[in-house]
């Protein structure tokens, strides 16, 4: 048996699921994608509609929300991140699109909002549809009184174990394991993900030596109970990717982020066919499409969909599907920290075949945002999924108050 076949079967094993016969999309003739059939009766727990009468893009310091309300008084919140790159596409395209809307036919309504403006497909439409998605389903679960997991299936585990992420490449190998050897102090995480090579640098490092020197250290210092990730961003080619193999296999490197650039599908296959390590990514891809080819032709090992760059919870839960049909773990990329990371917990406790640790950012001393009303620091190396409706996060109301209103529908 093939190592990737071998690969394929123990993971269908290890998510109690029966392997599939030849997966394919739409292997019948059909009038949508696969994909596109329903994974979630929304409309099953509310009799009424539940609609955001207006829409309000706020920013309070460098901070954005986007806020969702509707006739009766209810709001939902989404916690967004780097909306000034896409602030026009929000304003113009996504909250225009889904006021009004009723959010229980959100699975529909983002196909719409696709077909609409597929012509601009990429990060710069997703992300946005992603925020009102999100403020969405928050507004949705306070109506209702359930989680957004609640609402997306039902909550399968309350306890997210992480791995610790957030390195950076301005260090020394020594300084880069000296941070993660305190952080790991104190969050109680077993496992963390290292930046190594230069990002897109065609396999340059960032100094001659760096990762090899600061992975072995880090194993040295850290043990085998810690599980150790790598992520070159797309920093090398195949055959510098494939070079890596023994090192990383020495090393117990359990995931291999990223080896080549992200649009370079049939390089970092070249790297999965030929190195024993899983190979993970997908955070920087929004085309279903895409995901769906790279899942069939086992360009990956574990899928990475990012929350907001994929366009928010159904369509990640879209590509979860995909995953699990294939007997693959889905792990999402992450970089967002504190409650703004509520997103993320309400995927992972949801989600059946997701990873064996969610990504979170930490960088020295954790520190919880200031105006959440929801803890979310890291406790024996996991994140509790937080017990309100909705998104789980109250953000006080004072704080919004004093918000600049940027926009609104």
């Amino acid at each position: 048996m093939r190592r990737r076949d071998f690969f394929a079967t123990a993971s269908f094993s290890a998510l109690g699921l029966a392997q599939p016969k030849d997966y394919a999309t739409s292997t019948a003739p059909g009038a949508a994608p696969d994909w596109e059939a329903p994974l979630f009766d929304l409309f099953r727990h509310s009799k009424s509609p539940v609609v955001a009468h207006r829409l309000e893009l706020l920013k309070a310091g460098s901070r954005y929300f986007l806020r969702a309300t509707s006739k009766d008084g209810v709001t939902g919140v989404a916690l967004v991140k780097q909306i000034d790159e896409y602030l026009t596409m929000l304003t113009r395209l996504a909250m225009p699109f889904f006021q009004g809307k009723d959010a229980r036919a959100l699975e529909t309504l983002i196909d719409e909002y696709y077909v609409k403006h597929y012509k601009l497909a990429g990060q710069a439409l997703w992300a946005p549809a992603a925020y009102v998605e999100q403020a969405l389903l928050d507004l949705y679960g306070k109506t209702v009184q359930k989680s957004v997991a609640e609402l997306l299936g039902g909550v399968r585990r309350t306890q997210i174990p992480v791995y610790l992420s957030g390195s950076v490449r301005e260090t020394t190998a020594e300084q880069e394991v000296e941070v993660y050897a305190q952080a790991l102090q104190q969050s109680g995480a077993k496992a963390v993900k290292f930046k190594i090579a230069q990002r897109m640098g065609r396999n340059a490092d960032v100094y001659p030596g760096r990762t090899e020197r600061m992975l072995q250290l880090a194993r040295k210092t850290f043990g085998d109970h810690i599980t150790i990730y790598v992520d070159a961003n797309g920093g090398y080619n195949a055959a510098k990717a494939i070079s890596l193999g023994p090192l990383f296999r020495e090393l117990k490197i359990a995931f291999f982020e990223e080896p080549c650039p992200w649009e370079e599908i049939s390089e970092t296959k070249r790297v999965a066919d030929s190195l024993e390590i899983p190979i993970a990514f997908g955070e920087c891809d929004s085309s279903l499409w895409k995901f769906d080819y790279m899942i069939r032709t086992r360009a990956l090992d574990i899928v990475q969909p990012d929350l907001n760059y994929n366009g928010g919870f159904l369509r990640t839960a879209r590509v979860a599907r995909m995953a699990a049909k294939a007997g693959i773990p889905i792990t999402p990329h992450n970089t967002q920290t504190g409650a703004a990371a509520c997103n993320l917990v309400q995927f992972a406790c949801a989600t059946r075949n997701i990873g064996p640790y969610m990504e979170l950012p930490f960088r020295g001393k954790y520190a919880e945002e200031p105006w959440a009303s929801v803890s979310f620091r890291i406790k024996n190396g996991a994140i509790g999924m937080p017990e309100g409706p909705g998104l789980g996060v109250t953000v006080d109301p004072a704080y919004l108050a004093k918000a600049q209103l940027i926009a609104a529908v």
